[in-house]
């Protein structure tokens, strides 16, 4: 087995080429979770062009190459998976079957230790580290929208019954309810920007859209276009009035529900809920498999998801210096935001905390 570290820029296409082969055929050879749009060759290049210190480390086997871990790497060594804080799939993309010595990997990387918070199922080699599994919800269109609908009620009848009539009742209110897939307009991305920056600050959560490098990955993503991914800005309209957008990127099999939001001002009709909806609908007549909500609890992906994926949070490590220091500085925040997270009479009052912070920033 042979290790190779290279540039962003230095990848060649035929490894590309390679690593868009690898995904393509992993749905096939049972692991879906490997053609997520956040392991594809165009996210970390994306990454690269906005990030410093983006490495990919390509293994080959007989000079072929059959496995592909993307990374960002600090002059100390410290390695985070590629996008941590903002990708919501990370890990090696290799052939079915490969093995590989997760300590190796890392020496070869020059790295001490490696960070995911997103870590996809199947890394076994990553599961001696220090890792926490989590779940991450999605909806599941491969059986058509129809079968996805009668999935929901099922489940909830009341919740697909009241959604639709407020769709319905948004068009009689509005507008004729219309809905883009694909929407290529730079001025409803800035909309959407504009929502979920308000947002943000409205709940007390750090602003994404606040951070230059952020902006400018979305930017670039906007403007990616392959035959194997995409950027994808899906909006929901009100006659010629915007009311929710989402923006993810996605590939031929999954689509990644990244940043979506909606006008408040007409929060009563649930318009992230329909827009969801119909996003589903349009992911299942391109015949994809799944949309990814992302790790996380909230009430709208608990209404609208069919099962849960597992990603785990935390290290890869071997024995250094470095590596002991990163994980003493970084772990008790990581355990007390847990212990949070796992007492709903914890959460509930932090959540509640946070959102009396955002009413202070926006002066309310």
């Amino acid at each position: 087995m042979d290790i190779t570290v290279h540039r962003p820029g230095e990848l060649t296409g035929a490894d590309r080429s390679a690593w868009t082969a690898l995904q393509s055929a992993a749905p096939a050879m049972g692991a879906p979770h490997l053609a997520n749009p956040f392991l594809a060759p165009e996210f970390t290049l994306a990454v690269g062009r906005c990030r410093s210190g983006v490495r990919i480390a390509v293994i080959r086997e007989d000079g072929r190459p059959t496995a592909f871990l993307p990374f960002q790497r600090s002059p100390l060594g410290v390695g985070r998976a590629i996008g941590l804080g903002v990708s919501d799939a990370q890990g090696l993309v290799h052939r079915p079957g490969l093995r590989w010595d997760a300590r190796e990997l890392l020496r070869a990387c020059g790295l001490s230790v490696l960070e995911f918070d997103h870590l996809v199922e199947g890394q076994r080699p990553f599961d001696e580290g220090l890792l926490r599994p989590h779940a991450s919800p999605v909806i599941d269109v491969d059986q058509g929208f129809g079968r996805y609908l009668e999935r929901l009620r099922a489940q909830s009848p009341k919740f697909v019954r009241t959604t639709l009539a407020k769709e319905r009742r948004l068009g009689r209110d509005v507008g004729p309810v219309r809905y883009v897939h694909d929407e290529r307009d730079p001025n409803a991305l800035r909309t959407l920007a504009r929502w979920k920056s308000a947002q943000y600050r409205r709940t007390g959560r750090s602003d994404r859209f606040a951070r230059p490098w952020i902006v400018r990955l979305v930017r670039e993503l906007f403007h990616t276009r392959t035959d194997s991914f995409a950027g994808l800005l899906s909006v929901l309209y009100a006659g010629e009035r915007p009311i929710a957008a989402h923006f993810g990127p996605r590939t031929g099999s999954v689509l990644s529900c990244w940043f979506p939001a909606y006008d408040p001002a007409y929060a009563k009709y649930s318009p992230g809920l329909v827009l969801h909806l119909r996003m589903a609908e349009a992911a299942a007549g391109a015949s994809m498999a799944y949309l990814d909500m992302g790790r996380g609890g909230a009430a709208y992906k608990d209404s609208l998801k069919t099962r849960e994926l597992r990603v785990a949070e935390g290290w890869v490590m071997r024995a250094h210096p470095v590596a002991l220091g990163h994980w003493a500085r970084r772990a008790p925040v990581r355990a007390l935001r847990e212990a949070v997270l796992a007492r709903p009479e914890l959460r509930g009052p932090a959540d509640r905390l946070l959102k009396q912070v955002g009413r202070l920033r926006s002066g309310r």
